[in-house]
């Protein structure tokens, strides 16, 4: 019998005939078969067609006409693309990338600074990834992610033919696309080496590369590559860095409702974001915890308590043990000089020798005396004062001076506070971090009004003299339970402290507040070292054939000084002159005059030249005495 529609003709029992004959041959037997999509569903095909004809020929003659018509016009259909599939295939397959590089792929991870003991300083790097291995990604998140992307993910071959023709159906009948056609293999493919264009070729490219991932690598590393690799908005890629991005904190101590909506997020990163849209993210959360619910992953009892949970994501930064951006900054400078941008993208670990300990100790330090110079020298005053009974009361009180705060940046520890109430020695304010203040007498008095740099008003006699119930200022703690009214200082400092025996840095403090002033005063500032500088000149003198037994004269010298408007007469700082004195002993007191008598014997030049063995630039030191 045969039959011919579309200009197709078709001979069931040739067909299948011939079909059978290629099946058995020693060609069909190889490996082309297996290996092209469709061949397989022919010969399937074919073996069942004898007995839909045979059944056929005992209709009624116009029941049989209409049948065969539609049988062979789906028959022809169904021909026409398996051998489009198989031509896709065979021109295709050949000019799709080499799957072995995701066994060793290189994951963008940000620039890491560690100080001694392993406490991280810093990161650097557009993309915030912490890569996990397939094994230390939590069930539960493992659960949601294919309860809301791939439920079948163990099942299919990378290609899910039912969500496709799911998706395919869904299209047809409402003429909207819908989730199901896409596999966290095929997203895998197209992460890695396709483009984000909507074409229907890079669709047929997606799915043969998923069909290649799958035979090449395990179910666990695809999905292992999918967990560390997928973008999840606020610079997030992977699920270990939205885990600490969100709720900042390593994914293993996630709850299930965090899981459930990080979970979400893959999708649509921007419009399931619960930091942008938290309502969206909500419900996004709601329905992979359903989903979960539906496949047994979890149950009842679970859902409804994640349900429950409040949406209260932020934006998190790493969690920065050690304060040290001075000192960050520089590992950051050294790196991308030695390797260039990939220093923020290959996942360099950089272990200083920073005492986390002694650092902190720095840090406080360097303020807390920057603040108490403040303290001696003078108040300049409030930040600013609103008046508390104009402020947009629509929400309630707390409310509206938290958002009045925000706009108040603090700097280094000083906290920005709201003054809500003054009494004659003491005063409340309300933080930028939600909490009240107390501020005793003793925290209040020295803000005494500058006359001039070197004169202060009166003593004060109440905080009133000061204070206003509505100010805006800053605060330092002072204490368990009350707080230092509290200035920016003025003045500047650094601190560093160098390891005798081997150089090696323990601490570095370039200012009081690096995000305030990035200048690095410690190895960017340049000032006069004073005695400091003498060991250098006397190092000079003694390889130029003096010794520590050499006398020179401490005596009244007296230097003309071009440029100045008399002549320069250096003195000691007791004011005396101790007269014949040995280098040991000049050097041991510091006296000024042995120093500037031995530096203009051995010469300016000669000292100059010497000691940039010790890493001094010439052309930054004065030539003359």
């Amino acid at each position: 019998m045969s039959i011919t529609t579309l200009g197709f003709r078709v001979n069931y029992r040739t067909t299948h005939q011939k079909l059978q004959t290629q099946k058995n041959s020693s060609y069909v037997c190889g490996d082309f078969h297996r290996s092209v999509p469709g061949v397989e569903a022919i010969y399937s095909l074919s073996g069942k067609l004898t007995g839909i004809f045979t059944f056929i020929n005992h209709m009624r003659p116009i029941i049989k006409k209409f049948v065969t018509f539609c049988l062979a016009s789906v028959l022809t259909l169904t021909l026409l693309g398996a051998i489009g599939g198989i031509g896709a295939y065979v021109y295709i397959t050949p000019r799709l990338p080499e799957i072995s590089t995701l066994k060793d792929v290189q994951l963008q991870v940000p620039l890491r600074v560690y100080a001694r003991g392993g406490e991280l300083m810093a990161e650097f790097g557009e993309m915030k990834r912490t890569p996990l291995k397939y094994e230390e990604f939590p069930k539960a998140l493992i659960h949601a992610v294919l309860a809301a992307e791939d439920d079948r993910f163990f099942e299919h071959p990378g290609v899910d033919y039912q969500g496709i023709l799911r998706a395919a159906w869904q299209l047809v009948r409402t003429g909207e696309r819908v989730q199901g056609g896409s596999t966290i293999t095929m997203q895998v493919a197209r992460n890695f080496f396709l483009s984000r264009e909507k074409t229907f070729l890079r669709k047929i490219n997606e799915i043969f590369l998923a069909l290649k991932i799958e035979g090449e690598l395990s179910k666990e590393d695809i999905l292992a590559l999918y967990l560390n690799k997928i973008y999840l908005g606020k610079r997030a890629y992977g699920f270990a860095a939205a885990a600490q991005v969100y709720y900042g904190k390593p994914l293993a101590e996630l709850d299930l409702s965090e899981i459930a909506m990080i979970a979400g997020l893959p999708k649509a990163p921007s419009s399931y974001n619960p930091v942008v849209a938290p309502e969206r993210a909500r419900i996004r959360r709601n329905y992979v915890l359903g989903r979960m619910r539906a496949l047994g992953y979890i149950t009842e009892a679970d859902d409804e308590r994640a349900r429950q949970v409040p949406v209260h994501a932020g934006v998190h930064g790493q969690n920065i043990a050690v304060e040290a951006p001075y000192i960050s900054e520089m590992v950051r400078n050294e790196m991308l000089g030695r390797y260039g941008d990939a220093a923020y993208t290959d996942g360099y670990e950089v272990y200083t020798t920073i005492d986390a300990r002694l650092q902190k100790a720095a840090n406080r330090a360097l303020r807390d005396d920057l603040l108490a110079y403040e303290r001696r020298h003078g108040y300049r005053g409030i930040i600013k004062h609103v008046d508390l009974f104009e402020l947009d009361d629509e929400g309630d009180e707390l409310s509206v001076w938290s958002a009045l705060l925000r706009e108040v940046k603090p700097v280094g520890h000083l906290l920005p506070a709201l003054i809500v109430s003054v009494g004659d020695e003491s005063a409340y304010a309300f933080t930028r971090d939600g909490r009240l203040a107390y501020l005793g007498w003793e925290q209040i008095k020295w803000a005494r009004r500058i006359i001039d740099e070197n004169h202060l008003g009166p003593e004060l006699a109440h905080a009133s003299e000061v204070l206003k119930t509505g100010d805006v200022v800053y605060l330092a703690v002072a204490g368990t339970g009350c707080h230092w009214l509290a200035q920016i200082p003025r003045v500047a400092g650094a601190l560093v402290s160098l390891r005798p025996g081997d150089g090696a840095t323990d601490v570095l403090v370039g200012g009081f507040d690096y995000y305030q002033s990035k200048f690095n005063r410690v190895v960017q500032a340049q000032r006069q070292p004073g005695s400091s500088f003498k060991p250098f000149v006397y190092t000079a003198a003694l390889d130029k054939g003096y010794t520590a037994a050499s006398i020179i004269n401490d005596a009244p010298v007296v230097f003309d000084a071009p440029g100045l408007e008399d002549t320069w007469r250096p003195e000691n700082y007791s004011g005396r002159f101790y007269g014949p004195t040995r280098l040991r002993q000049a050097l041991i007191k510091s006296r000024n005059l042995v120093s500037i008598r031995l530096l203009r014997d051995i010469g300016i030049g000669y000292t100059v030249r010497y000691v940039t063995r010790f890493g001094f630039k010439s052309k930054n030191l004065p030539r003359d005495l």
